[in-house]
Order: C-alpha cells, then structure tokens, then sequence
C-alpha cells in the first residue's frame, strides 16, 4: 500500500483515546481496527475478519510474541506468592532499618532495578512488588515507584551486548554491514563502541539518583509525591483488596521465604545460560526466555514449599495461590497483543516509511544522528515499541552514514536511543503498562508523571547528538550528564517543587498524629 497522511489515523487514535478514556485496551483496540479498516478499503465485515486472522492471532502464533506471553504467565504467579505470602512485607520490615530517608528507599530501588539487568519485563514485576510496601511506609508516591523501576528495565537492557536487546539489535546491524560491504567491522564492534553514545538511556540512569538527592519534583509527579507524604495514594482495584493487601502486612513471614526463591531464580538463569558463555558470551533471545520461565517456576516451587513450611499458608493453598496468579497479568498481557497488533498495522500502512518521508531531505552529516533520534523517539512513542523501531530506522540510518558521512556508531546510539525512548514513556508501550503493572499505579497516571522527566533527557539527548555528530568524540556524554544537571537544577529553581526527605522517625510522627486524629 502506498504510503500515506492515512496511516497516522490508528496512531493519532489510540493516542487520543489513551488520553481522553485512561482506557488503554479500548483505545488499542480502535486504534488497530480503525487501522485495518483503512486496509480493507472500509469494509467492516473485511476488517473485522482480518484483524482477528491477520493481526491478533497472527500475534499469538508469532513464537517470539509467544515465549513473552509464557514469560508473563509464569511472572504473574510468582509475582502473586510474593504479595500472598508476605515476603515483600517481610522484606520491606527488614530494609527499613536501612533505608530508613525517602532518598535512601528511591536510591534502594534504583540499584535493585539495575540488579536485574536481564530483562525489562522482570525489572518492573520483581523489583515493583518487593518495593511497593517499602514506598508506602516511607511515604513516596507509585508514580515516583512506576517512574524508577520503568527506567531501569529497557534503558538498562539497550546498553547490555549479551541479552536480548543486544542480540537482536546487533543482528540489524550485520545485515546492514554486509549489505554494504563493510568487512572491518563486525557487529559486536559496532553494537560496543555505539555504548557510550546511548546518550538518553545514560542520562535517564543518571536522572534518577538526581532527582532523589535534590528533591525537586515537577507537575503531576509533584503533586503525587505532595500527596504520598499525606498517606494519599494512587490505587489500583476496589476498596476489598485494598483492605486484604493490607491484612498481609500484620503477618511475621520470614525473609527466607521471598530471598531464597530469588536465589533459585537467578542460580537456575545463570545455571542454564552459563555452559552457553552467559553472561560474557551472546545467548539465543529463545534460549534465554526458556530460562527465565524455567527460573520463575523453579522459584516458584520453591516459595510454595517455604511457605508450607514455615506455616505461612498450606501447601494446596500454596498452589492454589500460584495457579490463580497465572492469570493475573491476563488484562497485561492483551495490552501486549493489541500493541502488536498496533505495530503490525503500521507496517502494512507505512506509518513510519511516512513518517521517515517527511523528516528526509538534503541534510548536512553532521545533523544526521539528532535526527535519526527524533525521527526514531517520534516512531517509536507513536507505536509503542523500540524493537520495532529498530527495524525499521537501522536499515536508513547505516546506509545514510555511511553514504554521507557521518559518524557511524554515534548513528547506531541515535537508532537505539530514539527507540528506546517510546518504549520508556508512551503508553501503547509494554514496558511502560508493565511498569505501572508492578507498581499498583494507573498507567496514565505513570505516564503523565514520567513525561517530564524523560522530556529533559530528551532534549539534552538532541543537543548531545549534535555535538557528537560533529566531533565523534565519546566526552559528549560526559558533557550532556553535567548538562542534564544544569537544565534540571534551573528548571528546579523556576519550576519545581521541593519535597521533604522524611526520614523514619518522621513518618512515625505523623502516623502517630493521624492516628490520634482518626479517633
């Protein structure tokens, strides 16, 4: 099909919606039949065959779509044990003698979401539930939780060679080096020395600890952190399983309960990858999600065995508990079909060959990589996903270097950085549904908080780009963190909000005095 001004319309749609109905499944919905509407030349009877055969089937036949899916399955039970069983609580009793500020706890869960560098899909559900008792007893908001544990999934896992970001992304980067005959450089090489020019993944790394130590909050993240330290959270679900989560929190669950799973979990990964080189070798994307799942169930097992022993909850109430929690990310999970689905629509209409028309052009070099960013950043928010974007912009961008001249590995990190910045903060994105999955927050909610912040990322990450695609020179980064700084302390000075680092003692306080004004 020819592209077109018609293939924005499913993207501008579920955009919409997303923001007008907070209603992510209804918008992803419209957005890919309103799509293939478009492509059965508005026969609806023809739409809606297709789109069930050719764009949400074809999905869950598609076997990398499915080892996800599995992945989340086996997830959401483990995920369940935890919150059944009082491990996190347990947790939460023992970290709080440590991290006992507000600073500290989002410190805390910023190194614990780097600790789980080998999956963006696990950051946000392991580190999200462990942590979410430890924010609301320090009085920090979901979103703030939501924010983190979205930037160390995916911003952590494009900068890692030997997972599955890396695999799949030095893959397009070989197809392109033979297609043009470049035999110098492989694309390990290639992948390595384009690390240190991700500038918008380092710099959303470094946002975090900043934000913690100077707090200062902007907009809609402002008022939820105003409102956590008032004990007003965000809530996700109704007022009875609000009042049975906390239930749990009056149990004594040992820590063994939810630490040793965790080390069964990564001893199994490690287990299974290491005769395969893991992790200073490359590992199958296949191989390393049969891992995960075989890690998850193990952990499994074994927090269901603990907890019988222990005497935190029967054995067949154990497994009745995991067996429910498989299909706790079921609501999830048909997100991530229908975002598929999305993306598969936009590439038999030609959305990003159209969005990529209008951004070409005669351009000097050194303006290439700024905006191969923005034309992937642009992309890949408008579609939710960076994989896909990915494949779409590397195939442009190497020949483009090449043939002009620009600098070839700062225009691979402008390719993975542009698209990594829609799967970090759009919200037809899975890791951002996923993120404000494991944090009990609303997607939107997460959103609209997390915007601001990657938007400052953003713009130094073009001004970054620039400098490096004049000089080629790996000090542009170290430039852009001191630049991101300067930007987020002026930008705190006129816009911000400061919030109080209450420590332990604090929040004791004031629940003391709402206690004692409840009764």
């Amino acid at each position: 099909m020819e592209t077109s001004i018609l293939s924005l319309i499913p993207i501008i749609l579920t955009i919409g919606l997303a923001i007008k109905t907070r209603n992510v499944l209804v918008s992803l919905f419209a957005g890919v039949f309103s799509g293939v509407l478009i492509l059965s030349t508005g026969n609806p009877i023809t739409a809606v065959k297709s789109m069930v055969g050719d764009y949400v089937m074809a999905q869950l036949l598609d076997s990398y779509n499915a080892g996800i899916i599995v992945l989340l399955v086996f997830i959401g039970g483990f995920v369940t044990l935890i919150e059944k069983s009082g491990g996190a609580e347990a947790f939460a009793r023992c970290v709080a003698h440590f991290v006992n500020t507000r600073c500290k706890t989002q410190i805390a869960a910023w190194i614990a979401g780097i600790a789980v560098f080998f999956s963006e899909l696990g950051t946000p559900l392991i580190v999200g539930p462990i942590f979410t008792p430890i924010f609301e007893k320090m009085r920090i908001s979901k979103e703030k939780l939501a924010w983190i544990i979205d930037t160390t999934a995916s911003p952590v896992c494009v900068l890692i060679p030997f997972i599955g970001w890396g695999v799949y992304s030095m893959g397009l980067i070989k197809t392109e080096l033979e297609a043009l005959h470049i035999t110098d450089i492989t694309d390990w090489t290639a992948f390595i020395h384009a690390i240190p020019f991700q500038i918008y993944p380092i710099l959303c790394l470094i946002m975090v600890p900043m934000v913690a130590f100077s707090r200062k909050e902007f907009g809609a993240m402002a008022k939820a952190e105003l409102n956590a330290q008032k004990g007003i959270f965000s809530t996700i679900g109704n007022a009875e399983e609000l009042e049975k989560k906390s239930m749990v929190l009056d149990n004594h669950t040992p820590l063994v309960v939810v630490l040793a799973p965790l080390f069964v979990l990564f001893l199994t990964l490690f287990g299974i990858l290491a005769p395969q080189g893991f992790p200073v070798k490359q590992v199958p994307g296949g191989d390393f999600r049969i891992a995960l799942i075989t890690g998850y169930l193990f952990a499994a097992i074994t927090m269901i065995i603990l907890m019988a022993f222990y005497k935190v909850k029967p054995l067949k109430e154990g497994i009745s508990i995991y067996i429910k929690g498989l299909g706790k990310l079921f609501e999830c999970i048909l997100m991530l079909v229908l975002a598929w689905g999305l993306s598969s629509v936009g590439k038999a209409l030609g959305t990003s060959e159209y969005i990529v028309q209008m951004a070409e052009g005669n351009i000097p070099a050194w303006s290439i990589p700024a905006i191969i960013f923005i034309i992937g950043a642009l992309m890949s928010f408008s579609t939710g996903t960076s994989w896909g974007t990915f494949a779409i912009v590397m195939p442009i961008a190497i020949p483009m270097a090449v043939a002009l001249g620009a600098p070839l590995y700062v225009t691979i990190a402008a390719v993975l950085s542009g698209g990594l910045f829609g799967d970090h903060c759009s919200p037809v994105s899975d890791t951002t549904i996923l993120a404000a999955t494991g944090s009990s927050c609303g997607l939107m909610e997460h959103m609209w908080t997390q915007l601001p912040y990657a938007m400052i990322c953003a713009g130094v990450s073009i001004v970054g780009f620039i400098a490096a695609g004049v000089t080629d020179s790996v000090i542009v980064t170290v430039v852009c963190a001191v630049l991101l700084v300067i930007v987020y302390n002026l930008a705190g000075k006129l816009k911000g909000v400061s919030v109080k680092n209450l420590n332990i003692k604090d929040i004791e306080k004031l629940e003391a005095e709402e206690a004692s004004q409840s009764v």
